[in-house]
């Protein structure tokens, strides 16, 4: 069943199982927060076992690019075009999430972000990325970084 993130309550539902939901969940409502301001976008979510086509399009690009297998399991994903960018994200049961801006026009921009939750520990196959802190009222302190995509998916 699908869910609209409501960055106003924030709620742990469809994230129970993370250690970190809490913070998980004001991670996930800070997206919906910048998607609702910024493009006027209802973020809805669901289950990743409803998202197969989303989740291995962002495996392959992950595999393909930069040799990752994220090991964590995936909780909620949505995906969804606004302005034409197609965008993916994935939330996992370690509190990772990971988004795929991915602009329709080849001239576009292109690219992977991870951002991870208040409280978790830097996943060991993202070990080589530097990430950047960034505070957020939702979610507490958001670890981000990316990666730029090369090639055509």
């Amino acid at each position: 069943m699908s869910y609209a993130v409501d960055f106003t309550d924030v709620s742990t539902e469809g994230l129970e199982s993370s250690p970190v939901a809490p913070a998980l969940a004001g991670l996930r409502a800070n997206e919906a927060r910048y998607f609702k301001n910024k493009y006027d976008h209802v973020f809805t979510v669901e289950p990743a076992s409803k998202a197969k086509k989303t989740l291995a399009w962002v495996s392959k690009i992950l595999a393909d690019e930069r040799q990752i297998v994220i090991a964590a399991t995936p909780l909620e994903v949505t995906e969804f075009e606004v302005e034409g960018i197609r965008m993916a994200y994935v939330f996992y049961q370690d509190g990772l999430s990971i988004n795929v801006m991915y602009t329709l026009d080849d001239a576009g921009k292109r690219a992977v972000g991870f951002k991870l939750s208040d409280g978790m520990e830097v996943p060991e196959e993202l070990g080589s990325f530097k990430f950047a802190r960034q505070k957020s009222k939702l979610a507490g302190t958001i670890r981000g970084s990316y990666f730029v995509i090369k090639g055509q998916y």
